[in-house]
């Protein structure tokens, strides 16, 4: 059964099908592959989709309220000033923008990310963010998932921004994205309980070696196939494919500049030396080149 239509013949779907044929042979509970999300399952270019639904939401805010735009990270973003924006970093101003969402409850704060991502159009696209999803990606999570696998989202984004849509994009639970997290406040209103985000992370960015450790304490299971983009993704990789057996390490090659982007992918929160593409083909990682591995990168949009 070819699950793979999207991947076109060649030695990157040949390792992935040939992994496929081999994890048969692994115990039930040991079938557990992780993705990371942004540039590995929908695209992350012009801008991370989270950070397009903050900008967003800075947008109703300041016009609701003009001297919001006063605060350094705020007046920067609205000014579209990339010299500040460069000089605050993105941690600042992540932080920033997450206070604009403190106070909602995590019903509130899902309803709008949902509405954002499935409606809100694309910048360049052509399509919503919603539908700016990596067709050959879907269709490798069905294909582990027909092999008897638990598939997972380890992203270094917002856990919750991701949950308001997971089981709609990518058919995963809920309870089946790692993250990023956001500290919760616990109130008694009216003698009901409620609990409203907060505008402080709690821990540490879910990247590099923060993603392993998310793995365990969040899943408690080590994956025998991860799948990246970034240097962000480095650690999961390599963590996946020191396990005992078959596994499968699979980094996704930004080079098609006529279906999507060209670049090489970066961490978000810390400075790499190597690019990972040269990284991953060192160490003899999968490569998936878009534009050589892939007949089409969305799915189909009317």
């Amino acid at each position: 059964m070819n699950l793979l239509t999207s991947w076109r013949p060649g030695d990157t779907r040949d390792r992935i099908a040939a992994f496929l044929d081999q994890s048969d042979a692994l115990a039930p509970a040991e079938r557990v592959a992780v993705f990371d999300n942004d540039g590995t399952m929908w695209c992350e270019k012009p801008a991370y989709f989270q950070l397009a639904f903050f900008l967003e939401q800075l947008k109703v805010a300041v016009a609701a309220d003009p001297t919001l735009a006063e605060r350094q990270e705020y007046r920067a973003l609205v000014t579209h000033d990339d010299a500040a924006i460069a000089a605050l970093g993105l941690p600042r101003i992540a932080l920033a923008l997450a206070d604009l969402c403190a106070g909602m409850t995590a019903d509130e704060y899902s309803a709008r990310s949902a509405r954002f991502i499935l409606e809100q159009p694309h910048p360049t696209l052509q399509r919503p963010f919603g539908h700016a999803v990596y067709q050959p990606m879907l269709e490798l999570l069905d294909a582990l998932r027909h092999h008897g696998f638990a598939t997972f989202i380890v992203s270094g984004g917002g856990t919750e921004f991701v949950r308001a849509v997971s089981q709609q994009l990518y058919g995963i639970p809920p309870e089946g994205v790692v993250g990023t997290l956001i500290e919760y406040e616990y109130l008694t209103i009216d003698g009901a309980p409620v609990l409203r985000r907060t505008g402080t992370v709690a821990g540490d960015a879910n990247e590099g070696p923060a993603k392993v450790i998310s793995i365990q304490q969040h899943l408690g299971r080590r994956p025998v196939m991860a799948a990246g983009n970034s240097a962000g993704d480095r650690e999961m990789i390599e963590w996946a494919l020191a396990s005992p057996g078959p596994s499968l390490g699979l980094l996704v090659d930004h080079d098609d500049p006529d279906r999507e982007f060209a670049y090489d992918s970066v961490a978000g929160t810390f400075e790499s030396t190597e690019s990972i593409v040269d990284i991953a083909r060192r160490e003899d990682w999968t490569v998936a080149s878009m534009r050589h591995d892939w007949t089409t990168v969305f799915p189909c949009h009317s």
